[in-house]
């Protein structure tokens, strides 16, 4: 239980669903949409994807991705007074929760593993591809996928969740905008070299949404003085 201050009445109580609530709305989320996916018209029309198509290694690194943007929004909406950015950290963990599970479904229907080998390999003939340095035919390492992911290192994430107050909100913007950029291109190649009709769906409505986060996210760092 933690108290607030509700309009002009100090002190009134106000229960606040601490992080591991958000956990838990997400991954009900994500069962529904697993469940959804059980018995949706999904791969009736057309062939199914293959290893090694851009639609499942799309599958695959987008759930990696989606699970580090998951914690950094549970860490902030824990920390955060701000509640513009507390409804955003919200939806981001929510939103990405249910999509993964989604993702993970695709997988199970296609009868292929969660994981597989050379993560990014899969966008190396798209345009997108090349903008991110995957056109090579030499292996990556963790430390160049993560980049190309946009996503934050160990030692960032261990700043995130140690940091407080303005810190802490203005270090979550700055990493989970850079973690968008990363996302949004992953989007675009899977557009311009999957086959399958919802993963298209999906990554056209990802692109869109994570576009528009990345404007509300600048806005709040402008207003937050964020330097």
């Amino acid at each position: 239980m933690t108290t607030e201050t509700v309009g002009d009445e100090p002190g009134t109580p106000r229960t606040l669903p601490p992080w591991w609530v958000v956990l838990l709305v997400g991954l009900a989320v994500a069962a529904v949409a697993f469940s959804i996916g059980r018995f949706s018209t999904f791969g009736i029309a057309g062939s199914t994807p293959a290893e090694g198509s851009a639609d499942v290694g799309f599958a695959r690194d987008m759930q990696v991705h989606h699970a580090q943007a998951v914690d950094m929004a549970m860490t902030i909406y824990a920390e955060t007074d701000d509640e513009e950015l507390r409804a955003l950290s919200y939806d981001i963990a929510t939103g990405q929760s249910s999509q993964r599970g989604e993702m993970l479904d695709w997988l199970v229907q296609w009868g292929l593993p969660q994981y597989g080998d050379a993560p990014m390999a899969w966008m190396s003939a798209s345009d997108s591809g090349h903008a991110h340095g995957t056109a090579s035919d030499a292996p990556q390492t963790d430390e160049q996928v993560r980049e190309a992911m946009g996503m934050a290192s160990d030692d960032e994430l261990a700043a995130l969740h140690s940091a407080t107050g303005k810190t802490a909100d203005c270090m979550f913007l700055s990493l989970m905008i850079r973690h968008h950029e990363g996302a949004i291109p992953m989007a675009e190649a899977v557009l311009e070299l999957g086959t399958d009709a919802r993963v298209k769906t999906v990554a056209e409505n990802m692109k869109k949404g994570q576009t528009f986060e990345i404007e509300a996210m600048t806005s709040m760092q402008q207003r937050l003085g964020c330097s």
